[in-house]
């Protein structure tokens, strides 16, 4: 069976299907986003910042990103 026919089938069967993993990061990304609507009073899809405004953030969360991951690594290695 090709995805698009899984998926299909998952759609169908949208009642009975589940799954914790992606419910739980789906849920974690609503809360951020009402955590996002409440400091910045926009919707990610009504912001008007420019590309480069876009990419710039971006790229600062990657950078975080790559610290978090230092972090942890260095709590793991000793």
């Amino acid at each position: 069976m090709d995805t698009r026919s899984k998926i299909a089938e998952m759609q169908e069967e949208k009642e009975s299907y589940s799954d914790a993993i992606v419910e739980g990061l789906i849920q974690e990304y609503r809360m951020r986003s009402l955590k996002g609507i409440a400091k910045y009073r926009t919707t990610l899809e009504d912001n008007q910042l420019s590309l480069n405004q876009w990419l710039q953030h971006a790229k600062e969360e990657a950078m975080d990103m790559a610290l978090y991951l230092h972090k942890a690594q260095k709590q793991l290695n000793g």
